[in-house]
């Protein structure tokens, strides 16, 4: 074995001592660096420990630098891991450090490092949580065309209402624009309320009260659809043991959704 396969399967495999051992260690660097950019931002921490901060952002990016390096170098198909979503993050967690050495300030979204957090769930082996992300991505995938037609209304409706409140509103310094009554149109459709922008006018505080109304009654819209969608695709399949992968799975026509076995082969 070469040393290029040995370094792929410590860094991309998990069914193995070293490899787990490389992805726990990994996770708990991240979630370091994420906690020392945070605490970086506390002005009474990090104003009194600026020199300490700056050397542990520099540490954690090197170390991440040296890591990303070596998935590039071991990946089967590099060009693949580059573009894929898991390069992008990788690349992204440490290009701020870099960036402020020419625009300062930019360190602070190391934050972005938090996403490769996500990499616990196939370490610990969370199949589970990840097959119920699935399901809810699979969810929001399927909801996503009654979405957009609900948020075409909703701006259809934001955007007459707040032209109107500009009409009606003429004159108040909050209604100067009819972009500017549209961020109040949405501020109040949501029920945010900032109260930055008030109407003066009876016609407007009827207005006001309506479009609130709205507010409350269709923010459930959403989250109905959603459910709705969840509802169904927990209905299409149900949990069941794979006598073969040994590995929870979704049952749907009678096969195992991770291997592919037929169940009556098997009982």
């Amino acid at each position: 074995m070469t040393l290029r396969e040995k370094i792929r399967i410590i860094i991309f495999e998990t069914n193995t001592r070293a490899g787990h051992l490389f992805d726990v260690a990994l996770l708990g660097l991240i979630l370091g660096s994420v906690i020392a950019v945070i605490l970086e931002s506390v002005p009474e921490i990090g104003g009194r420990f600026a020199g300490a901060y700056y050397f542990l952002d520099w540490v954690f990016t090197i170390i991440f630098t040296f890591e990303y390096l070596l998935r590039i170098y071991s990946s089967d198909d590099r060009k693949r891991y580059i573009f894929s979503a898991w390069g992008i993050i990788d690349l992204l967690s440490i290009l701020p450090t870099y960036i402020s050495l020419f625009i300062t300030g930019y360190h602070y979204l190391l934050v972005i490092r938090i996403l490769r957090l996500l990499r616990v769930f196939r370490v610990l082996r969370l199949v589970r949580f990840s097959r119920e992300g699935q399901v809810l991505v699979n969810a929001l995938k399927a909801s996503a065309y009654k979405i957009g037609v609900f948020i075409s209304f909703m701006l259809t409706l934001v955007v007459l209402l707040s032209t109107l409140m500009y009409v009606v509103e003429r004159g108040n310094p909050g209604f100067a624009s009819i972009p500017s009554s549209i961020y109040w149109g949405i501020v109040t459709i949501t029920t945010v309320g900032f109260g930055d922008i008030v109407p003066k006018t009876f016609l407007g505080k009827f207005i006001t009260s309506f479009i609130m109304l709205c507010g409350y009654s269709i923010i459930a819209i959403p989250t109905g659809i959603v459910t709705v969608e969840l509802s169904q695709k927990k209905n299409n399949s149900v949990e069941k043991l794979c006598p073969v992968c040994r590995n929870i799975c979704r049952e749907k026509d009678n096969f195992c959704s991770n291997c592919g076995v037929h169940f009556a082969l098997h009982e």
